[in-house]
């Protein structure tokens, strides 16, 4: 593990506020990065992120310093993200409506379309399909590093990650964003 995450870890558990605002900075993209793709609303990332780091840093003496760090952390987040997806479903949905205004960014040739369509897709993953996924594609943890994270076998990240994977391009086929490989190659 890096040693200025050690040395931090280590203030933060003697009560020094100032480790944990460097603390939380130094990992704040990757946990709200993952929070928001897992949620897909900014406001309910920022309030998961939050919250994962309150948890974290009420939980850090019981991390284990052999271990390293941002797997746990994102555990944690990806965790909180799951509670929340479970409770959204029993949450009241607000009945007014927003009132739609009309795009004025200049169109970039569909990479928008793609971008937004993926994350459209990403939403109806079964949520540790979507978390293993993410921890492994924007994340950059290896299988280990996430099985870890999860408490769970190496195996069973590679099975999320890979029917993530499968499920993903079935839902961009369906929705015409990407065309299946066997009618592509009829056609050549």
């Amino acid at each position: 593990m890096n040693d200025e995450v050690s040395v931090l870890i280590g203030r933060c558990r003697q009560g020094d506020n100032r480790a944990v605002s460097e603390l939380v900075r130094m990992f704040a993209d990757q946990v709200f990065g993952l929070c928001f793709r897992m949620l897909g609303h900014r406001q309910d990332a920022e309030d998961v992120a939050q919250e994962s780091f309150v948890r974290a840093i009420r939980s850090l003496h019981t991390w284990d310093s052999t271990r390293d760090f941002r797997p746990w952390l994102l555990a944690i987040a990806g965790n909180r993200c799951r509670t929340w997806l479970a409770n959204r479903k029993s949450r009241p949905v607000p009945s007014e409506e927003v009132e739609q205004l009309a795009d004025s960014r200049p169109d970039e040739s569909g990479v928008g379309h793609l971008n937004e369509e993926l994350e459209r897709a990403l939403e109806q993953l079964r949520p540790e399909y979507r978390q293993a996924f993410l921890l492994f594609h924007r994340g950059h943890l290896s299988y280990a590093e996430i099985a870890e994270a999860l408490a769970c076998p190496i195996g069973t990240v590679r099975t999320w990650v890979h029917r993530a994977r499968q499920d993903l391009a079935d839902r961009l086929r369906r929705r015409g964003v990407i065309e299946d490989q066997q009618h592509a190659m009829r056609r050549i």
